[in-house]
């Protein structure tokens, strides 16, 4: 067997992989944000809170969706869940839009904290990811694992696929080689999966940036919550922790 007819094989091969994988560069994802209430109750180590646990759901169900074209990403609530509201689940970051424009490395969030509503405009945060070679298949896609540490203690864990050609992800979460389909922080009970990816045709005038809200940048917030929340010891702490996410 000759060494061009071999050449030719693998540069066939090569092309008919490359024709049947797909790339996808604009669409809508929906996320499923799912919350241990009952784990997080026992962070909380309050008695009272404790005797409600067996009356409440064990879990708490959100929808987001993630809108990505070319370099552009918006991040905003979606449908609402068929569960029964509880005043015991913490609606944080439940109103969060974040709109990524990678090209300019340019974020604008609205994130509403009490009665207070924050406009941040900053540039996008840099992450340092490490790459594993643990894989996982999320909506459809199988997802290369990842992890990284937020906020000087907190664990995540970030599952991303290559196919979708945007490096964003739910909430502040990107700069991965690709698409982030799953976001995990144990330290939260939380977790955020892709339920479902749409190839729609998304226009480029419908990936905004929020409006509202008092203008600032991640330092400005991250200042007015600590001052708020600093009596509130270690419960104050972790919502700190979900609201800067």
């Amino acid at each position: 067997m000759s060494k061009s007819f071999i050449y030719t094989t693998f540069f066939l091969l090569f092309i008919t992989q490359a024709a049947n994988a797909q790339f996808l560069l604009k669409g809508r994802i929906e996320f499923e944000k799912t919350v241990n209430v009952h784990k997080q109750i026992e962070i909380d180590n309050n008695d009272w809170y404790s005797n409600f646990k067996n009356q409440i759901p064990e879990y708490n169900h959100s929808y987001f969706n993630l809108s990505f074209i070319g370099n552009k990403t918006l991040y905003e609530p979606g449908r609402e869940s068929k569960e029964k509201s509880s005043p015991f689940v913490d609606n944080v970051a439940s109103s969060n839009i974040i709109y990524n424009d990678f090209s300019n490395q340019k974020t604008v969030a609205f994130k509403q904290v009490f009665d207070e509503s924050f406009l941040i405009m900053d540039s996008i945060r840099q992450y340092k990811w490490h790459l594993t070679k643990d894989t996982r298949k999320i909506a459809g896609f199988e997802c290369r694992r990842a992890f990284t540490v937020i906020m000087d203690s907190v664990f995540v864990v970030a599952f991303y696929t290559d196919e979708i050609v945007s490096s964003g992800g739910p909430e502040s979460f990107q700069g991965l080689p690709g698409m982030i389909l799953g976001v995990v922080i144990p330290r939260l009970y939380t977790s955020w999966y892709a339920t479902k990816v749409q190839l729609e045709e998304i226009k480029e005038t419908a990936i905004t940036p929020p409006k509202k809200g008092k203008a600032t940048d991640y330092q400005g917030v991250d200042k007015a919550i600590e001052r708020s929340l600093k009596q509130w010891g270690k419960w104050g702490t972790k919502y700190i922790w979900q609201i800067m996410i």
